[in-house]
């Protein structure tokens, strides 16, 4: 409470702003402390701009987030909407004088139908606890990235986000039946359906999936559940080469296997992690590739999968015999991007995805530039979609270092491009792909998402400067 009193020097424009604002909501769920509003400022990405806001809300209810919109659109004050921040793109990131409009409190699961195979939630739910409600049902809701223990759906939503198990069940796209969206006037609509089937009109719903909260701010989610599958299990694979590994994975898809999970470790990567976590990974190796089936007889899928390992050069293969060998070998994998991070301290996170079959040539690409720039470049990668997360490892105390990173991540989005894949599979464009979108869809595509951006938030209010 004495948070929220403690403010910065109002001008005019801001105290009416503050005062229209707090006539709609409770005195906690508004934040003017510069020292608190400025750790809502910006995101996890490296290298994007950040504003200051001048407030920070934290509703709870649907009507305090139409007042919110009400309040902004007649003052022409910008909204950026936020979950916990966990993002990679700068997507969350405030922009000068903005309402920070922070969704957490509203975390609420509202119904699990058994029957229908639904949840109904409120953005701020975290993914995990969500996975884990669900699972007393006996029902399974697949999108896993992995800040899973923090993340929101809401945020999840906004990025279209992804995770380790989407070789088999997909992205968050594929289980958002509907919406309540509050749309930038203050208006409520809902999208969508709770239904197993239907195509009336237009798809509101998957525009809104991965729009950055530049559309709408979205309240409620209808959300589709699978039944629960069996408990994995994981095989790890080493090779001798990275090429090696790739040609694994294509052998593996192409014959018709459908793994639960399907992840890449560079040489480095390993090293990285061994060196933060001491778990005994082979450091000879130059790819680690795991897989995992959660069928009603993984042992033989997994034997399968060992033999096509093999066939395709790797010098090891270790299959988990229990649930718990699983979870010891997928350790490795969740560590690797905080791994990553302590080689220098700072990294910078490309989420690149390209065709399959292309997977080789990106890694191979991936490699000369990491010699071109003189950098650590580490890659983990959703090895089964051919989603790439090269991590630039650098000192961003070292101005040289911090511009050889920067032009080195750009290098590898254009390798991406040139393979026929695309700037981001599952962390979204926010600030940091801007320029890189446009590249991407060239300037008819822009030309209609601003469009469509226009026809929802006419004055331009909503999460500004980002993506276009």
């Amino acid at each position: 409470m004495i948070m929220s009193r403690i403010e910065a020097p109002r001008d005019e424009a801001t105290g009416n702003l503050l005062d229209r604002l707090r006539s709609g909501l409770p005195d906690e769920a508004v934040l003017t402390d510069p020292d608190v509003t400025a750790s809502y400022a910006n995101d996890m990405a490296s290298f994007c701009e950040a504003g200051t806001p001048s407030v920070v809300v934290l509703p709870r209810t649907v009507e305090q987030v139409q007042h919110i919109m009400r309040v902004a659109t007649e003052l022409r004050v910008p909204v950026v909407p936020q979950g916990a921040r966990t993002g990679l793109s700068g997507a969350a990131n405030a922009s000068d004088g903005c309402v920070v409009l922070s969704l957490v409190k509203m975390d609420r699961i509202l119904e699990i139908n058994p029957v229908d195979r639904i949840a109904v939630v409120e953005p701020g739910v975290i993914n995990a606890a969500l996975s884990r409600a669900v699972g007393e049902h006996g029902l399974y809701y697949p999108p896993d990235p992995s800040s899973w223990e923090m993340c929101t759906i809401g945020g999840n939503i906004g990025t279209a986000s992804g995770g380790l198990c989407c070789v088999k069940y997909g992205v968050t796209a594929e289980y958002v039946l509907g919406l309540d969206v509050v749309l930038a006037d203050g208006r409520l609509m809902s999208t969508g359906r709770r239904t197993a089937k239907g195509v009336a009109g237009y798809d509101l719903t998957r525009l809104f999936v991965g729009s950055e909260g530049s559309l709408g701010i979205v309240v409620r989610a209808i959300l589709a559940l699978r039944p629960q599958p069996p408990q994995h299990l994981v095989l790890a694979a080493e090779f001798g080469s990275a090429r090696a590994a790739c040609d694994a994975v294509c052998r593996i898809m192409e014959g018709g296997h459908v793994p639960s999970l399907l992840e890449l470790m560079d040489r480095t990567t390993v090293k990285a992690v061994n060196d933060l976590a001491h778990m005994g990974l082979p450091e000879t190796t130059e790819a680690l590739l795991l897989a995992a089936f959660d069928t009603h007889d993984p042992a033989a899928d997994l034997a399968v999968v060992g033999a096509l390992c093999e066939a395709a050069g790797a010098t090891q293969v270790v299959p988990a015999e229990d649930a718990a060998e699983s979870e010891l070998l997928l350790q490795a994998r969740r560590l690797s991007l905080t791994a990553l991070e302590a080689v220098k301290g700072t990294t910078m996170i490309d989420d690149v995805c390209v065709p399959r079959s292309r997977l080789g040539d990106m890694l191979d690409g991936i490699e000369r530039v990491a010699e071109k720039y003189a950098l650590t470049i580490g890659v983990c990668a959703h090895a089964g979609d051919g989603n790439t997360h090269p991590t630039v490892c650098f000192d961003a105390t070292d101005p040289d270092e911090s511009r050889r990173a920067r032009e080195s991540f750009d290098e590898i989005m254009a390798l991406g491009l040139e393979l026929g894949g695309t700037i981001t599979g599952e962390h979204g464009v926010g600030v940091l792909k801007k320029e890189w979108l446009a590249r991407e869809i060239g300037p008819v595509g822009v030309e209609m998402q601003r469009a469509i951006k226009t026809a929802f938030d006419p004055l331009g209010i909503l999460n500004p400067g980002k993506l276009f």
